[in-house]
């Protein structure tokens, strides 16, 4: 019911056109990350490494 509520005050008052295309370089740039990782990987120096903590007792 609350997507109804939005989706119909998005019709009545559509947003900006500024709006509109900040959130498509917003996507674009996620699709863009999204590829690069899939085209060369994960960088190995990016990824954490396991780290014991020993809590006290």
């Amino acid at each position: 019911m609350t997507w109804l509520m939005r989706m119909a005050r998005w019709a009545r008052h559509p947003p900006s056109p500024g709006r509109v295309k900040l959130v498509f370089v917003v996507i674009a740039l996620c699709v863009a990350i999204y590829g690069i990782e899939q085209i060369w990987g994960w960088p190995d120096w990016l990824t954490p490494n396991a780290v014991k903590v020993r809590l006290p007792k």
